[in-house]
């Protein structure tokens, strides 16, 4: 699974909004809509950031 994807899972399963994530990550929904689809892929900035809020480590996202 692609970064995106485990962004997408893991914030489903918490019952979390992309509009929340993006506003605490710090960028705009579309963005993280896109990192989401595997069109664009988050800076490590933003990847750490995206796992504080999912409450994971940045490892679990770049797991295949």
């Amino acid at each position: 699974m692609s970064v995106g994807g485990n962004i997408r899972r893991i914030r489903e399963e918490k019952g979390l909004t992309q509009t929340y994530v993006a506003d605490q990550a710090g960028i705009s929904q579309a963005m993280l809509c896109q990192i989401e689809r595997g069109t664009k892929n988050p800076s490590l900035q933003v990847g750490k950031e995206i796992a504080d809020i999912l409450g994971c480590d940045l490892e679990s996202l770049l797991a295949e």
